[in-house]
């Protein structure tokens, strides 16, 4: 299952930016992640995104005027976009670390490709097989 970023660490005040290709759309953090997640399920696999989880309060939205949103199925997630260049940017979805919605204690799940100060195939990744898990 994958893990939040833990940003309690994180009090040197650097903010690390996530923009999209354009950068009509930027996320900013106070901790980069350690580990992302590569999840199988086909939205995510065609959407190529490698997945950093971050509590609701732990991401500021700075710009997202281009943001588009696409939902399917149960409409629990949202999966945003920017409308501009196509890059995917960010999710909203309830914490599933307990392998039920916690509709309670929503994660913001960036795009750790969109990342400016790293490069996060380097980074460990963890695979969920949503593909036959959901």
């Amino acid at each position: 299952m994958a893990m939040t970023v833990d940003v309690s660490h994180a009090k040197d005040g650097r903010i690390f930016a996530a923009t999209c290709h354009c950068k009509a759309m930027r996320l900013e953090v106070d901790a980069l992640p350690e580990r992302v997640t590569r999840c199988t399920c086909t939205n995510c696999a065609k959407r190529g995104g490698l997945w950093a989880y971050y509590k609701r309060d732990d991401v500021r939205v700075v710009t997202d005027e281009h943001k588009g949103t696409y939902q399917w199925g149960w409409k629990v997630g949202k999966f945003n976009f920017c409308t501009v260049c196509g890059n995917s940017t960010y999710n909203e979805t309830p914490d599933f670390s307990t392998g039920e919605p916690n509709f309670d204690n929503p994660l913001i799940v960036v795009n750790a490709r969109l990342f400016d100060d790293i490069d996060a195939e380097s980074l460990p990744i963890d695979v969920i097989d949503g593909r036959n898990l959901w």
